[in-house]
C-alpha cells in the first residue's frame, strides 16, 4: 500500500485542474469533526459556489422587472434555456438544435416513448437491460400497458453472461439479433447505475440501425462523466438528469437529445404544448400548433428559470475546464482507487468484497462498485462514521465515485487508509 500512496501523492501534486476543487462548496463537518470525503457525485453532485449568485441574479430580475423579465433583460426568460442547450450540445458533441432543456428525466422518458415507441402487431417489443434502474423499468412497463400489451410478453430483458449484473456487448447484440423481428424499440442506460459499466454506444446503435430498430439511451450516469459523441452515433433519442455529475442540485432540470434526422418527419407523434411552437408565434395565441425547429418542438411549458440558472453555474465550470482534461483525471482516479482496493482484497483474508465494475479501458467512468458478500452495511456504516460519504445499493453494493471536478487524489489516499483500517480491526 505504501507504493500506492506514493503514487497518489505524485498524482495529487501533478494535478493541473486541482484548483477547480475550490469552485465547489465543502460539506459541513459532521459530528466526528473530521473533513468529509464525498464520493457520491454519481447520486448528487456537490454545489458550485457560484450557484447562489446565478439564482440571485434571476431573483433580482424577478424583483425588479416582474413579468417584463421575459423580454426586457440581457438574457430574457423567454429564451432562457438556449445558453444551457448550447453548452450541453458542446458537452455531448451534438448540434445545438438537437438539444433542449425541460422537465425531469422520467417525464422526458415518457414523452420520448410517446414519439419513438410505435408498436405494430409484429414489432411491438421493448428491449431493456436486466436490472435497469427501477424508474426505467416502470416507464417501459407502463408504456407497454398503455399500448395494450402485457409487459411480460412485450418486454425483453437482456441476459448477462457475466455475474453480478455485468454483461458484454455481445450479450446485447445477441439479444437484438435474436429478437430483431419483434423489437420496436431499445432503451438502455449508457452507464449502468448499479455496476458503473459503460456501454459501447456506437457499436450497439449500429446493430440496432442495421436491423431497423429505434434506439434511445438514458444518460443519467453518463453525461458529465464519460466521453459522449452523439454526432458519431446513430441514436434516435436520449435524455438525462442534471443533479448527478452536472451538479445542478436536487431535482435539477432534465435535458433531451433528438437526432436531427427526425426533425422533418411529420409522422412522429408528439405531445405538444405552447412552448414547443415557433418562438415568433408563441404569443399570437393561434389555435393551430406550428412546431419549432428541432428538439425545442418537444417542449411543453415555459422554462424553469431558477433550475436552469443552477445548471448554468455548473456548465460554465465544465466549459472552462473541458471534458478531455476531466476524462484524463477521471481515468487516473479510477485506476489508482481500483489498485488500492485490489491491494486490500489481496492482503486481507477477511476482505469479503469484489469489484464488479469492469476494468477494461472504455468500460468504466467515475464509479467503482464493490459487492460485499458479508456485512456490507457494516462496512458502509464504518465509512460513514469516518466522514466518508459513499452510496449504498441493496442488497450488498457500495458505490464509490470520485469526481474529477471536485475530488482530489489526496482524498483517495485518505479513503484507502480508512478502508484498509476496517479490515485490520476485524
Amino acid at each position: 500500500m505504501k507504493n500506492i500512496i506514493e503514487q497518489i501523492q505524485f498524482l495529487h501534486n501533478s494535478d493541473n485542474i486541482l484548483d477547480y476543487r475550490n469552485k465547489f462548496s465543502d460539506l459541513k463537518k459532521n459530528i466526528t469533526k473530521k473533513e468529509v470525503i464525498y464520493f457520491c457525485g454519481n447520486s448528487l453532485g456537490l454545489k458550485p459556489k457560484s450557484t447562489n449568485q446565478y439564482i440571485i441574479d434571476e431573483l433580482n430580475d424577478w424583483q425588479d422587472l416582474g413579468v417584463e423579465g421575459h423580454f426586457k433583460k440581457s438574457k430574457p426568460w423567454v429564451s432562457f434555456h438556449e445558453k444551457a442547450s448550447l453548452m450541453l450540445a458542446h458537452l455531448i458533441m451534438a448540434e445545438p438544435s438537437e438539444i433542449t432543456v425541460m422537465n425531469s428525466l422520467s417525464v422526458n422518458l415518457h414523452l420520448l416513448m410517446v414519439s419513438f415507441y410505435r408498436p405494430t402487431p409484429k414489432k411491438y417489443k421493448i428491449l431493456i437491460e436486466k436490472g435497469a434502474f427501477p424508474s426505467d423499468q416502470y416507464i417501459v412497463d407502463s408504456q407497454a400497458k398503455f399500448h395494450g400489451y402485457n409487459p411480460q410478453n412485450a418486454i425483453i430483458e437482456i441476459e448477462n453472461s457475466l455475474k453480478n449484473g455485468v454483461f458484454t456487448t455481445e450479450d446485447i447484440i445477441n439479444s437484438i439479433l435474436k429478437n430483431k423481428d419483434e423489437i420496436a424499440i431499445i432503451l438502455l442506460g449508457a452507464v449502468n447505475y448499479y455496476t458503473g459499466q459503460v456501454l459501447d454506444l456506437k457499436k450497439i446503435s449500429s446493430v440496432a440501425k442495421d436491423n431497423n430498430i429505434t434506439i434511445g439511451f438514458d444518460l443519467a450516469h453518463a453525461i458529465g462523466n464519460i466521453h459522449l459523441k452523439m454526432s458519431e452515433y446513430d441514436i434516435d433519442f436520449a435524455t438525462w438528469c442534471s443533479y448527478k455529475y452536472l451538479n445542478a442540485g436536487p431535482g435539477g432540470v432534465s435535458g433531451v437529445y433528438i437526432n436531427k434526422k427526425h426533425f422533418l418527419d411529420s409522422q412522429i407523434p408528439r405531445f405538444e404544448g405552447w412552448w414547443g411552437c415557433k418562438a415568433d408565434q408563441r404569443f399570437e395565441m393561434k389555435k393551430t400548433f406550428e412546431p419549432a425547429f428541432g428538439a425545442d418542438a418537444w417542449q411543453l411549458s415555459n422554462v424553469p428559470v431558477f433550475s436552469i440558472a443552477s445548471l448554468e453555474a455548473s456548465l460554465d465550470i465544465f466549459n472552462a475546464v473541458g471534458m478531455p482534461l476531466l476524462i484524463k483525471k477521471s481515468i487516473l482516479m479510477h485506476k489508482i482507487l481500483r489498485q488500492g482496493l485490489e491491494w486490500c482484497k489481496a492482503n486481507y483474508e477477511n476482505s469479503n468484497f469484489e469489484i464488479i465494475t469492469p476494468k477494461e479501458d472504455g468500460s468504466f467512468g467515475c464509479q467503482i462498485s464493490i459487492l460485499v458478500t458479508k456485512n456490507g452495511r457494516k462496512l458502509y456504516d464504518y465509512l460513514h462514521s469516518n466522514s466518508i460519504i459513499v452510496d449504498w445499493r441493496n442488497p450488498n453494493v457500495i458505490r464509490l465515485a470520485p469526481v474529477p471536478l471536485y475530488n482530489t487524489f489526496d482524498e483517495i489516499g485518505r479513503f484507502l487508509k480508512v478502508f484498509k483500517k476496517y479490515f485490520e480491526l476485524k
